[in-house]
């Protein structure tokens, strides 16, 4: 299995120099298991990746975390779904009153977007997934599990062949501890993509406002999944629309002195789990630190 980075900033896009190492699109990856798709999050990524497909159809599946904008505002540019040969089955979660489909249609309705959601005829349904329940998705095994975040979120984790990642964006752990149920889904796995935000200082209000029912968590609270998890490797995911790339630099070699087999995501890249590389879209391999197992 290879899992492809095409949007790992948070909140908002960004772009400058102060931003090419790590990337400026919003969340969007790509899991690819034997030319099988499945993919988590519909950011200003999506269309990155619809764009590398060069006009070709799609057959995949695009599921959502959740429904804030930096989740979903790619999806109305994705080429893919235009194309009426593309197979594309797009699932959410459906709570507190509110339909998933009607949410990615309202996105899409005037005067905030000229284009319907019904015109992007290559999406052949939109459904919902259940939390805490495991479906079979081709050869993906997809698992959704509820997490705390302002109007929900979801955690995937997603397996296939021998091996096995959880992606878990925007998630908030609120400094009192890890959520059990989390730490038990990633047990033993492969990679953690895990949200990363900001540091003890941003939270707390040290440095600016106090961050703490925000959303999202702290980079030390996903290096102690990692670690209490007996996880392989960790991607620290969701940067700060306002962290520069020193700014994540400097996030990763102190994550890095503790769990050193943790590495900040970049636009751009893939990690191949069978042969442990993380390689740029120009197969340019980037050093990654040793796992601790």
């Amino acid at each position: 299995m290879r899992v492809h980075f095409w949007g790992v900033r948070g909140s908002i896009p960004v772009s400058g120099e102060r931003f090419v190492k790590y990337g400026g699109n919003t969340t969007c990856i790509v899991f690819e298991y034997n030319d099988e798709y499945f993919i988590v999050d519909g950011g200003t990524g999506l269309k990155a990746f619809g764009d590398s497909l060069e006009g070709q159809a799609l057959n995949a599946t695009l599921a959502f975390t959740h429904v804030h904008w930096d989740h979903i505002q790619g999806l109305p540019f994705f080429s893919a779904a235009f194309h009426p040969g593309s197979n594309i089955q797009v699932r959410g979660i459906s709570r507190d009153g509110w339909d998933f489909k009607n949410i990615l249609s309202l996105q899409m309705t005037p005067p905030t977007f000229p284009v319907a959601l019904e015109i992007l005829g290559g999406i052949k349904d939109i459904g919902d997934f259940e939390v805490e329940k495991t479906y079979q998705i081709g050869s993906f095994e997809i698992t959704a599990l509820d997490q705390k975040h302002p109007d929900g979120v979801v955690v995937y984790k997603v397996v296939a062949g021998d091996h096995s990642v959880v992606f878990a964006t925007d998630v908030e752990h609120g400094g009192e501890g890890l959520d059990q149920s989390l730490v038990d889904l990633c047990k033993d796995c492969d990679l953690i993509i895990h949200d990363a935000q900001y540091t003890e200082a941003e939270y707390y209000g040290q440095s600016g406002p106090p961050r703490k029912g925000w959303g999202h968590s702290m980079w030390r609270e996903a290096v102690d999944l990692a670690i209490e998890s007996n996880s392989r490797r960790l991607a620290l995911f969701h940067h700060d629309p306002s962290r520069s790339d020193d700014g994540v630099d400097q996030i990763e070699a102190e994550a890095q002195a503790i769990f050193s087999a943790a590495f900040a995501s970049r636009e751009g890249t893939c990690f191949d789990l069978v042969n442990d590389t993380l390689t740029t879209t120009k197969g340019l391999e980037l050093p990654l630190g040793p796992t601790k197992r």
